[in-house]
């Protein structure tokens, strides 16, 4: 029989007891709570409450006893408020770079593939005749036997020449440094949207990725708002938007003197951002303005990114609004830079900076 059947939704995303069905939910809270282990803990009370995630065996008592016992949680003895440790810190960072990338298997030596071929390091999928100069461990001998046979024939004595030797390509593996530069404006949390979180996430993704598959590319982390200043990523976790406007041009100068500083040949900026520049600092005096795109700042800004092209650092911006003015200014310091620019929704930001990250093998060490 055609047709549609409808019954109760039922969500089958609340865990049911256990503790390491509660870690992952308290692992994902803490994202939401800039790391407020105590804050937590309450929404997860909460939410045991109305989805009676525990049970008489084994109750939230217990899950926090357990939490400490394992090292995932501090508990100060003098007021009895909770911290998180190191080691859930880290566990933050991998559920994310699970949650976005999937799980990834460890590499010792990878690393980024470049678009050149010839005598690299890595096989492709390409195949191509013998070249003078080509190393013999380059040709697929298998290929090679089965183009005589086909050139030559099968009958009477084996012959093979040079035009029957087929070469397997090879990619130059290179080594990246990348700033990933964050947006901490007001408006990263306005207009009833959490673009914070997301945000938060993926860099905590990001720099879980880079130290399993990737440990000799670097990775530092800018935060920008009224200014711009580094930050580590122990601090991920904790991180939180302010009453700021946004100094785009002082991430980015910051960004690009980090840059320069690394002895790595590639280099990229991936900006996450959901709004325009509206402010510089000039001095000690800050000059804001958030009314439409003011042509002081932007300029400045665009300057900024042409400075970047001709230092060879690509800037990747990742933007999270759909206004078309806001987008045009994006289009614009794209083309100034020479760069790339994806207009992402937050649920599929983590795939396209993943994505970019991985395939982004513009130039090549030499």
């Amino acid at each position: 029989m055609r047709g549609f059947g409808f019954s109760k939704f039922t969500p089958n995303q609340i865990p049911k007891g256990g503790f390491e069905e509660l870690l992952k939910l308290f692992l994902e809270l803490l994202n939401y709570t800039a790391g407020d282990a105590g804050e937590a803990l309450a929404w997860l009370n909460e939410l045991d409450k109305q989805y009676n995630i525990t049970n008489d065996d084994y109750g939230m008592g217990d899950f926090i006893d357990e939490l400490k016992q394992k090292g995932y949680l501090d508990e100060n003895k003098q007021d009895g408020s909770f911290s998180i440790t190191a080691k859930a810190e880290q566990s933050i960072r991998q559920s994310a770079l699970e949650e976005i990338f999937g799980k990834l298997k460890k590499s010792g030596k990878g690393n980024h593939r470049s678009p050149q071929s010839g005598q690299g390091d890595e096989k492709n999928a390409e195949r191509r005749e013998f070249e003078f100069g080509d190393s013999l461990d380059q040709i697929d001998m298998t290929q090679s036997i089965h183009n005589a046979q086909i050139n030559h024939g099968i009958g009477g004595d084996f012959m093979m020449t040079e035009r029957d030797l087929e070469v397997e390509e090879m990619d130059y593996k290179t080594l990246t440094s990348t700033v990933l530069m964050i947006d901490i404006s007001h408006s990263m949390i306005l207009y009833g949207e959490d673009r914070i979180t997301p945000a938060k996430k993926v860099a905590m993704a990001l720099a879980e990725l880079i130290r399993t598959k990737y440990p000799k590319d670097t990775l530092d982390i800018v935060v920008f708002g009224n200014d711009a200043w580094p930050i580590t990523l122990q601090d991920l976790p904790y991180l939180q938007v302010g009453p700021y406007h946004t100094n785009t041009y002082a991430g980015l100068e910051l960004a690009t003197d980090m840059l320069r500083r690394r002895k790595t040949h590639n280099k990229q900026i991936f900006m996450i951002t959901d709004g325009k520049p509206t402010c510089l600092k000039e001095g000690t005096r800050y000059y804001k303005n958030s009314i439409g795109l003011d042509r002081k700042v932007v300029n400045k800004t665009l300057n900024m990114a042409a400075q970047c092209k001709r230092l060879k650092i690509p800037i990747t911006t990742f933007m999270i609004a759909k206004d078309p003015y806001l987008q045009q200014f994006v289009r614009k310091f794209t083309e100034t830079n020479g760069g790339r620019a994806f207009y992402s929704s937050l649920n599929g930001l983590g795939e396209y900076i993943f994505e970019d990250y991985i395939k982004n093998r513009r130039r090549t060490v030499r």
